[in-house]
């Protein structure tokens, strides 16, 4: 998996501190969610994966009891431009402190993600006029 298109998510003790980084409010962290991404309609499909399972993975722990101090989330992919269709995007999660009950929160989170669901399964696209 090419990271042509890489992008991440972070909250907690592991957001991104660099100059460049957004931050946008979060409803599981006081100091909000930390976004590192270009502007190009890649890199925003990338971020729909990693904000997503950001979310999750802090709904999931919360379900199951787990004390998060930290998430990172970072996605990337490529794109053929030949056929302008996504090469596939992998995501990578980091989870402050590291556990043993961690791999059983991120199965879990996998399984439920709504967005990598969406993406997995196809979606209709289509313009509108209002």
């Amino acid at each position: 998996m090419g990271d042509d298109y890489e992008v991440a998510a972070g909250a907690g003790t592991l957001r991104e501190t660099a100059p460049g980084a957004v931050t946008f409010s979060h409803r599981w962290t006081d100091e909000g969610v930390t976004v590192t991404a270009a502007f190009t309609g890649a890199h925003l499909l990338h971020l729909a994966v990693a904000g997503c399972v950001l979310n999750d993975v802090y709904r999931e722990a919360a379900v199951l009891g787990i004390r998060l101090d930290g998430v990172r989330v970072t996605a990337t992919g490529g794109f053929d431009s030949d056929a302008w269709t996504s090469t596939g995007i992998a995501y990578a999660v980091r989870v402050d402190p590291p556990g043993a009950d961690v791999e059983a929160l991120l199965a879990r989170v996998d399984a439920v993600a709504e967005i990598p669901r969406v993406v997995r399964a196809g979606a209709r696209v289509e313009r509108w006029d209002p």
